[in-house]
C-alpha cells in the first residue's frame, strides 16, 4: 500500500465525493417529490391519471438507468443539449421516482380505511387528513425500503461518470490512469462510497428508533 498515492490524490477524491453527494441528494429530493405525485396519481379515482402513472412506472422500472442516462445526454428530446450533470440528475431522478412511487403508494395503502373514514367524519379536510392521519402512519412503514432505495441510488450514481460527470468514480478512474495502482485508487473510492452509504444507513436506524419510541 503506497500511502503517498492516497494523500497526493485525496483532494481529487474529496472533490469527486462532493459532486457524488450533490447529485445523489438532489436526485433523492426530486425523485421523492415526483414519486409522491405519481403515487397519488396511482391512487386517484381518475382512470386517466392512473393510466399515465402506470405507464410511467412501467417504463422507468423496466429500463436500465444507464440507458436513460445515455438517452438524456446524447438524445435529449426537443433538441435540448443537457450538460453531463443535468443529464445525470434528470436520469437518476426519473428512474428513482418510479421505484419510490411504489414504496410510497404501498405506505399510503397501508393506512386503515377506518381511520380515514373517522377523520372525514369529524370534518377533516383532505389536506389535513393527509398531514395528520395518512402521512405519519405511512412514514413508519416506508422508511426502511425508502432509505434502502436511497442507498441504491447513491451507489448507482457512479454510472454518471460514463458521461464525464466529475464524481467520485471518475476521480478514481483518473487517479488509476495516472498511477496504475488499483489497490490505492479504487480502495479509497470504495471507502468513501461506504462512508456515504453508512451515513444513510445510520439515518435509517435512528429514524426507526425514534418512531418506535414515539409509538409506545
Amino acid at each position: 500500500m503506497d500511502w503517498s498515492l492516497i494523500t497526493n490524490y485525496m483532494p481529487l477524491y474529496l472533490k469527486g465525493a462532493l459532486v457524488t453527494f450533490q447529485i445523489a441528494l438532489l436526485s433523492i429530493v426530486c425523485a421523492t417529490v415526483l414519486g409522491y405525485l405519481i403515487a397519488l396519481m396511482r391512487l386517484s379515482p381518475s382512470k386517466i391519471l392512473q393510466s399515465l402513472a402506470f405507464v410511467y412506472v412501467w417504463v422507468f422500472r423496466g429500463t436500465p438507468l444507464l440507458l436513460v442516462l445515455f438517452f438524456f445526454y446524447y438524445a435529449a428530446p426537443f433538441g435540448l443539449k443537457l450538460s453531463a450533470f443535468s443529464a445525470g440528475l434528470l436520469a437518476m431522478s426519473l428512474n428513482s421516482a418510479a421505484f419510490k412511487s411504489e414504496i410510497l403508494r404501498a405506505g399510503l395503502l397501508s393506512v386503515p380505511k377506518g381511520q380515514l373514514e373517522a377523520a372525514e367524519a369529524i370534518g377533516m379536510s383532505p389536506i389535513k387528513k393527509m398531514i395528520r392521519v395518512t402521512i405519519p402512519q405511512a412514514v413508519r412503514l416506508t422508511i426502511p425500503p425508502y432509505i434502502n432505495n436511497c442507498v441504491i441510488l447513491l451507489k448507482e450514481s457512479a454510472q454518471v461518470s460514463i458521461v464525464t460527470v466529475p464524481d467520485l468514480m471518475l476521480a478514481a478512474q483518473r487517479a488509476y490512469n495516472s498511477t496504475y495502482s488499483p489497490m490505492e485508487t479504487l480502495g479509497v473510492a470504495g471507502v468513501l462510497y461506504l462512508t456515504m452509504s453508512s451515513a444513510l444507513m445510520l439515518l435509517q436506524y435512528f429514524s426507526e428508533k425514534k418512531l418506535r419510541i414515539s409509538t409506545r
